[in-house]
């Protein structure tokens, strides 16, 4: 029985994913905390055991392990191999071996294409499902992901739901200022999709994004915080990339209330 979130849980959800990085000395810690709150979201509330889900922005890969764990899909002694020899749960989501992982993804700009290829197939197929996709904003410099949403629009793909981690920052500083697609949400809405703009840290708002009745391809730009609900990373390049040492650990959990 699928279970509702609320921010205790959340927080729960953000510690266990700190301890996860934390004891396998991985970074990509900021982009897994301004993702989560949507991963989490969808895989305890809003997913059902016909619905298929596609993370682009693989390198976000501890955030979905630690929300299908949290959906009880994964358990504690699979994350604790994180990272490590011979694990499933690489630092981006594996070929195989995890029922609820379609493919590989980690380099970026190719989510958006299989997403849409899977929503189509079950179309064609008369298959039950719905496809969601979360991607990250760096990703909409990609050509080859305006290719993808031009092909999704023009098809009416109302079987597909793409929510985009929108955090501002990727792997070398601001998006706005590597290749400015800013904002976003006016570029998208040139095409003809069901576009919504929300808060991806409110549970309500996305819920009501999510769950917003449509005949088109759903866009849900999620208005995200790098590194949120932890002082020292929100907001903060260096957080794509650092691991967690004790001390910043230790006061992480103390900010999330869970030490």
């Amino acid at each position: 029985m699928k279970q509702a979130l609320d921010e205790q849980r959340l927080a729960v959800i953000r510690a266990r994913l700190l301890r996860m990085h934390f004891e396998s000395g991985v970074g990509h810690i900021g982009g897994n905390l301004s993702a989560v709150d949507a991963l989490a979201l969808l895989f305890n509330e809003r997913m059902g055991e016909h619905d298929r889900f596609l993370l682009s922005k693989g390198h976000s890969a501890g955030a979905l392990y630690v929300a299908l764990w949290s959906a009880a899909k994964l358990s504690d002694e699979d994350l604790r191999t994180f990272h490590r020899d011979e694990t499933l749960l690489a630092g981006h989501p594996p070929a195989s071996g995890i029922a609820d992982i379609l493919f590989a993804t980690g380099s970026l700009g190719h989510g958006l294409s299989l997403a849409s290829g899977t929503a189509l197939a079950l179309k064609l197929q008369g298959l039950p499902g719905h496809t969601y996709c979360l991607m990250s904003d760096g990703e909409w410099q990609e050509g080859s992901t305006w290719e993808a949403l031009i092909f999704a629009a023009h098809r009416r793909m109302s079987g597909l739901t793409v929510l985009v981690d929108h955090n501002g920052l990727q792997g070398f500083g601001r998006t706005h200022d590597v290749a400015s697609m800013f904002p976003l949400s006016e570029r998208l809405k040139g095409f003809d999709v069901d576009l919504h703009l929300v808060s991806g840290h409110d549970l309500d708002q996305m819920r009501g994004a999510i769950d917003a009745a449509t005949d088109r391809l759903k866009v849900i730009v999620l208005e995200t915080i790098k590194g949120k609900g932890v002082s020292f990373m929100e907001n903060r390049m260096e957080w794509h990339y650092l691991p967690l040492k004790e001390p910043d650990y230790q006061q992480a959990l103390v900010e999330l209330g869970q030490a």
